[in-house]
């Protein structure tokens, strides 16, 4: 059962961390941090691929920062309800990939199994690097394996 401490709610960059939130869900906190990132790729899905680009750019290195000090703060270690770096992964799954809610709902689940079972060297990343780049890593890595299915798949059909 996921633990959200109260400074979720009353300091910004935990709040951010956990998603705006969404990490706090009960159960589950990575899906329901991946949830929460699908109405901001249909929001960013209308940039142009550059602008795209550089906000999920930016998102990263932001979530390097409060990741790693949301982490820092609580006293561990990529703690379930940390859940910005399922939003920069799922975003990362979703770039160039133009907007439907099929499409959407295709790279959440893509990007869920990818997220879960840590192929190599998703897992290894998982357990061996620490802090904020640590907690983001293994997702952008799970992002881009995401990323490639969608594509393949989009270009067989």
């Amino acid at each position: 059962m996921n633990r959200a401490p109260a400074s979720v709610w009353r300091n910004p960059t935990h709040f951010l961390a956990f998603g705006l939130g969404s990490g706090a869900a009960p159960f589950a906190p990575g899906t329901f941090g991946t949830l929460a990132a699908i109405p901001f790729y249909w929001l960013m899905s209308h940039l142009s691929l550059g602008m795209y680009m550089a906000v999920v750019g930016v998102a990263t290195l932001l979530g390097f920062w409060v990741c790693g000090k949301t982490s820092r703060d609580m006293g561990v270690h990529d703690h379930s309800g940390i859940v910005w770096d399922e939003f920069v992964g799922y975003w990362l799954t979703m770039a160039a990939v133009p907007f439907s809610w099929q499409a959407a709902l295709w790279g959440f689940i893509v990007f869920r199994i990818f997220d879960v079972i840590k192929p190599w060297p998703v897992r290894t990343v998982d357990r061996r690097v620490a802090g904020g780049l640590g907690i983001m890593l293994d997702d952008i890595l799970a992002g881009i394996y995401a990323w490639s299915t969608m594509h393949l798949w989009f270009w067989l059909h």
